[in-house]
């Protein structure tokens, strides 16, 4: 295409210069309507090019086509093209931050900056800080862009650029399989956002099983990345006549606080602590978690359909705190179970296994230990007074 020189479009071709790249193509209605104001009133604002390249007009040239019109083009006369291409484009189309944080991506991956006119300065790079700059976003929108362009599938990356997925959500993406990201591509925000928070909430799962049976390898004594306690409370009892039939005692050797604390817990340095208690013991049981090494975070309750004895109110539920130590993930938003748990109470002292379930649905591979255990569990390491120690 010589310079400054019309021509018709039919059959007509061209070579684009880099920087007119840097921006997305116009599809669908929007360029439609290109091509319809170019058809119906020629093309006003002529394409520009440098080294007979087109500089700036890609979609324009595109619509010429479309429409059968005939190209005008002009010169670069300026200095920068790089800055009259970003300055032309910012000015013409609505781009959001995300758009832009592709483009300043692109910047700092040619092979010069194209603030330079030919081959000069041809192994020039722009660093992120200036990209961000020049496009008006923030480093780390373009670290996210960046990371969408290395790792996302050609339909994520044309997703951002069209401005229809946000590149911080796109990022998260990128780090999915191939397969994963092929999967989920077309589908909207909200949805990536939460394929990717389970995604990678579910390979930190596998990571924390990894880390803790090679702890227990280095280690030479086996340890756990989950545990499931159920200490044995002692009780004081209204009276020492009638209430001894209803105490714990009763049924099975308590323990006291002090002990409690001072049991040995065979926690790996990255590990999960769910433990029981009854709500008059709730002080103490964040005196064992402190003890064992756990910062409290949550807890769970179960609710008793029949209500049993109590000093202050009818005792109907027990209480299963959540405590962690080191890097452990919690559920993916939206995959949380449900906080309490509505079920029957079984013989004395026994938990409904639907705990026990629940956490075998949020750690499926770490392994896991049941502490003050009154029975073998399939899956489980358990320990107590009831059952043989692991």
């Amino acid at each position: 295409m010589p310079d400054g020189s019309p021509a018709r479009a039919q059959g007509h071709t061209a070579t684009f210069h880099p920087c007119a790249e840097l921006f997305p193509l116009m599809e669908g209605e929007e360029f439609a309507a290109l091509v319809a104001d170019i058809k119906a009133h020629g093309l006003r604002m002529p394409i520009v090019t440098l080294d007979n390249a087109i500089l700036d007009g890609r979609n324009r040239y595109r619509a010429c086509i479309e429409a059968g019109v005939e190209i005008r083009t002009e010169k670069f006369a300026g200095p920068d093209p790089l800055a009259f291409v970003l300055s032309a484009n910012l000015h013409r189309r609505h781009l959001n931050e995300s758009q832009r944080a592709m483009i300043a991506a692109k910047l700092e991956t040619m092979k010069h900056g194209g603030s330079r006119r030919g081959d000069q300065d041809a192994n020039l790079r722009l660093d992120r800080d200036e990209a961000a700059r020049m496009l008006n976003v923030s480093p780390r929108s373009v670290c996210s862009a960046a990371a969408v362009r290395a790792h996302g599938t050609p339909e994520l990356v044309l997703r951002v650029e069209r401005g229809e997925v946000a590149v911080s959500i796109a990022a998260k993406v990128a780090e999915l399989p191939p397969e994963v990201q092929a999967k989920v591509a077309g589908e909207n925000e909200a949805t990536l956002r939460g394929v990717a928070k389970k995604t990678r909430r579910a390979q930190r799962e596998r990571e924390l099983a990894d880390r803790t049976r090679r702890a227990s390898e280095a280690l030479g004594t086996k340890v756990y990345g989950v545990v499931y306690a159920d200490p044995p409370w002692k009780y004081v009892t209204w009276s020492s006549d009638t209430g001894m039939d209803r105490a714990a005692d009763n049924h099975y050797p308590t323990m006291e606080v002090d002990e409690i604390a001072n049991y040995k817990v065979s926690a790996a340095k990255d590990c999960i602590l769910f433990l029981w208690v009854t709500v008059p013991h709730l002080e103490n049981a964040f005196k064992v978690m402190r003890s064992w090494g756990f910062a409290y975070k949550s807890a769970c309750a179960w609710h008793k359909p029949v209500p049993a004895h109590g000093h202050w109110f009818p005792n109907r539920l027990e209480l299963l705190l959540i405590g962690v130590r080191g890097d452990v993930p919690a559920p993916a938003k939206g995959e949380q179970p449900p906080q309490v748990l509505i079920l029957p109470k079984g013989v004395h002292s026994e938990k409904p296994a639907a705990f026990a379930k629940m956490i075998e649905t949020l750690y499926p591979n770490v392994p896991k230990v049941e502490m003050f255990a009154r029975s073998p569990r399939p899956g489980w390491d358990v320990a107590g007074n009831e059952v043989e120690s692991p």
